[in-house]
Formats: structure tokens, sequence, C-alpha cells
């Protein structure tokens, strides 16, 4: 009913509880918005694009059906209005309509309805497809695919399919009580279209009492047990324990008329527990131009937490804004901070100020991770101020630099379209052994998954290798530099490709692990030498 409810984290809660139950469980989300896909949206606009393997550039709740399912997901598990209407016209151009009038009923919604059958098939079949919603009720744009949903359930009948709706009830503070119209009107809103739901998971700050669950029941046609509180939480793993403790799996389990196995969520609650009290502290940096966004770098968030619970330790970011560390060149960005990561990102806004943290990291031995642009910034910075080349820049942001070391991809050169057609998605690489990216991965062939046109250009490989420069990390045929290290550094790792998409609550991904291991080495020696100076100061 309103944005920003968490429908993809109550989504991806559902389905670890399907999955505890012994289900296969596949995910979907379906964007009203007419963009073919959000690559080529601002992230203000639309938080972090996150990308699969098979190279789609997808929703952000994708990422957490991955963390949270633990499934790999591809460009079937996210479909946008564009996507749908794209497909209806190259249909009716090619004359598959024979000549009749296209319409949103039946042509767009039959399109609709044929992209939530298609997950159900995929890898092997699913027991159970989860398929979210975007937008809001009463949103223009997301008719159509309400209106396909209740024919779905026409065609498919009651037993195998549900209808769970996301509401707000609010918390009004100078009343001092919940208001449950909000709710309500929703609701009416979706039973006008034909829609009833059957479970309504209620987002609140407050718990909702005996008599407000039994309020709403009766004004939106559910049983009160069917009224499920979506209290906030600490972490968002917490919600499928919370839901859990409602038994809401049980009631979907007996509306789909599914006999499943006893639930097992040890492993997840010795996960929360982890994340509730940690024994150790870290602060680490996060360097971008989205910081004022949290969306906008949410898989790299979601993985410092996974790094977290893997050392035992709670990870605070703090948010750097490279262009305010540019506009300030006598302050210091790293202060009391234990390790820098430099995030990922496009266009020359804040670049300076991204070069300038990655050399007072250099500098001063503090644990730097570089993620993609990150990695590349960290090329350009060393190219300066260790190899000596003055001018050197990335080709995306000086294309008459002298020393172009971050160049554009061969196969990228004439392009002209923006939307799908950079580098994407999994590629394998093969690691150098006796590196860092060897020590963390403990293996030499990985896969992971890129979304860039610039690389390291081979050029200065050597000149590099001898001012210092380890490259840990190559594709198959050696041409794409994947891993950057440095060798007079504890930990100075950059990558081009997103570590982050892989990570994982229970297999935090082993390069942000190693990174918060190596911060959290760093902090420790830096309190005792802070503490030492203090001693120093006081007896002298």
């Amino acid at each position: 009913m309103v944005s920003s409810l968490g429908k993809g984290i109550a989504s991806a809660s559902l389905g670890k509880l399907l999955q505890a139950r012994g289900l296969k469980v596949n995910l979907q989300k379906l964007d009203p918005y007419i963009n073919v896909d959000p690559g080529t949206m601002n992230p203000f606009q639309h938080g972090e694009v996150f990308v699969t393997d098979d190279g789609a550039e997808t929703d952000l709740d994708l990422g957490h059906y991955e963390r949270f399912v633990d499934i790999s997901t591809g460009k079937e598990n996210n479909c946008t209005t564009g996507q749908i209407y794209y497909t209806v016209i190259k249909k009716e151009r090619r004359g598959d309509f024979l000549g009749g009038t296209v319409q949103v009923i039946p042509h767009i919604t039959n399109e609709i309805k044929e992209r939530i059958r298609r997950v159900e098939t995929m890898n092997g079949g699913a027991d159970v497809v989860i398929t979210e919603i975007g937008g809001t009720v009463g949103d223009i744009e997301s008719q159509p695919f309400l209106e396909a949903i209740r024919q779905l359930r026409l065609e498919l009948g009651h037993e195998n399919v549900l209808f769970i709706h996301l509401t707000l009830v609010p918390y009004i503070e100078a009343a001092g009580e919940v208001k449950t119209k909000p709710t309500q009107h929703s609701v009416r809103a979706l039973r006008e279209i034909g829609i009833q739901p059957d479970l309504l998971f209620c987002r609140t700050q407050r718990r909702l009492n005996k008599e407000i669950k039994a309020k709403i029941g009766l004004f939106c046609n559910v049983p009160s047990h069917a009224v499920i509180e979506a209290l906030d939480v600490g972490s968002i793993y917490e919600v499928p324990l919370l839901f859990r403790r409602q038994e809401v799996d049980e009631q979907i389990l007996r509306l789909l008329h599914i006999r499943a196995e006893t639930i097992d969520l040890s492993d997840w609650q010795r996960m929360v527990e982890k994340v509730r009290r940690p024994a150790h502290e870290v602060d680490v940096g996060l360097c971008g131009k989205y910081v004022h966004l949290r969306d906008a770098y949410k898989s790299i968030n979601e993985a410092f937490a996974h790094a977290g619970v893997a050392n035992n330790a709670r990870v605070t970011v703090h948010l750097l804004d490279s262009e305010s560390i540019e506009q300030d060149q006598n302050g210091d960005p790293l202060k009391d901070i234990d390790g820098l990561l430099v995030a990922p990102g496009f266009g020359e806004r804040g670049i300076e100020g991204k070069i300038m943290a990655i050399r007072h990291a250099r500098e001063r031995k503090i644990p730097f991770f570089g993620i993609c642009l990150g990695m590349q910034c960290a090329v350009v910075e060393f190219a300066r101020h260790v190899c000596g080349l003055k001018e050197a820049n990335s080709y995306e942001f000086d294309q008459t630099t002298e020393h172009p070391v971050i160049h554009l991809m061969p196969d990228q050169e004439n392009v002209t379209e923006m939307g799908g057609t950079m580098r994407l998605g999994a590629y394998p690489c093969h690691l150098q052994e006796k590196t860092l990216a060897y020590k963390a991965y403990e293996k030499d062939k990985i896969s992971e998954r890129h979304r860039h046109r610039y690389e390291f250009f081979n050029r200065y490989r050597e000149q590099f290798a001898e001012a210092g420069m380890i490259i840990s990390g190559l594709s198959p045929d050696k041409r794409l530099v994947e891993i950057i290290e440095l060798k007079d550094h504890p930990w100075f790792v950059g990558c081009q490709f997103h570590p982050e998409f892989k990570s994982r609550p229970t297999r935090a991904h082993p390069l942000f692990r190693d990174f918060v291991k190596a911060a959290r080495k760093y902090r420790k020696e830096r309190l005792e030498k802070e503490k030492g100076s203090a001693a120093g100061g006081s007896n002298s």
C-alpha cells in the first residue's frame, strides 16, 4: 500500500520458511515500471542493480531472494512492464495474433501469466513459486499485473494460488494508538478488482493485540490468525523467525494443501544470534557517490553483515561521500577507520575523492578493498603516485590522457545502446597461488559476476608489476585483469567483478570475510598503539 514496506524481505522470508520445510522454492519480482530493466536507471531512482549469473540486470529484491533462499536467480526471475509490452509488440509485428486487435486483456495479462508459469519449471521445477508484485495498490501501472494474478487463481484453483497483502498499520504518536484504516482501504481496493487476500502482513512498530487483529480481520474478511505482525526488527534476518513464531508456514501449507517436513531453522538461528551479539567490533568506510541512498549499495552492506557473522564482529559501515572528500583537501577521511571499501559506480563525479581515499589507505597500510570502479581507481592512484605517471587516468573520464591505464574493452568500442550491453554476468577467473585472493578462495578457479565496460589496460602490466602490483586473478585467456594486490601492504585487493552478489548470511563471500578479518587485525593494532601513546603522554 506504500513503497519501501519490505515486500522483497517478506517474500524472501517466506521462501526461507518453506525451503526449511523441505520444499523447493523459486521467487520472482514483477516490476510495473516501463523500463525494460533497471540497468540504465540512476541508483537514486531505483537503488542498486542486482546482476545474475546469466547476465540479467534486475531489481535489488532478487538479492534478498538469493541471500535468504540461497538460490541462483536469472532473467526469468524479474519481469517489467517494459519487457511485457516489448514482447507483445514483437509478436504483433510478426503477425502472431493473426490480425486481431491487441489489448491489455487478454494479450498483456496472458503474457504476464506466461512469465509467472515459466518460473515454475526453472531449474528442474519448483514446489512453490512466490511472485512479488512491485508498486502499490491503486497504481495505474500495477493494474495489469493484479488482473493477471486474479485470472491465474481462477485458472489454477484456490488450492493452488494464495494472495498475501503487505500493508501498513501506522502508530500515531499523538493519539497513542495504531490505526487500521489504511489497511482496510487497501484491502477494499483489492477486493474491488476481485482479489481477496488470504493473509495480511501488517508492517507495524507496535505489537498488535487480539482486539486490533480481530478488527482488521473483520473489516478485511480474513480470520484473525491470518493477520500477521510484521514488526520492525534489528536485523532483516530475524524476519523468518518472526514469521515462524506466528506459524505463517503452517497457514500457507494448509491453504495450499501441502504436506511438508518438520521445520529446521537451527543454522539460521545461530547466524541471527551472531548478528545480535557479536564479540568484536570493526569500523569500515564505504566510499562512493551514492552514499546518501543506502539501497544504492544494498548487496555490499549485506555482504558486510555476512562477513561480520563469519568474524564474530559487528561491522559498522561509515558512509564516505567521495565528492566531500574531494572538496576537503586537508581533511582525514579515514580517521578511526579500520578498513576502506571503494564502491562500484559510473561517471566522473567524485572520482578524485575516491583516489584520495585510496592513497590514504595505501600509504597508511589500512586494509583496502576496491570493487569494479573501486579497483580501477586503485589502478589510477598507483599509476600516478607509485609509477610516476602523473597524468594517468581512466579512458572513461579522460579520452586525451597520455596514460589511459584503464581502457574501454575491445568488444565495447562500437556499442551505442546502453541497456544490457556491458560485460554482464558470471565469468571464470584463474587465481595465482600464494596471493591474498588464493588464500581467501582456497582454490585456483572461481566464477564471479561482472558489470563493466572498462578494464585494466594490458600495456601497463609489466610496469605495474615492477613497481609492486600483483596481478592475482586473470580471465582464462589471460586477457582480462580480474584481481590486483600490492606486495608491500597487509591487505590491499581490488577486483573487477562484484563479489557482493554471491555473499550469503551463513556463507560470507571469501573476499569480504578476509577483508573484515584484516580490518579487525588493523583495529587491534591501532587501538593498542593509541593506548600506548596515551600512556606515554601521561607518564611524561
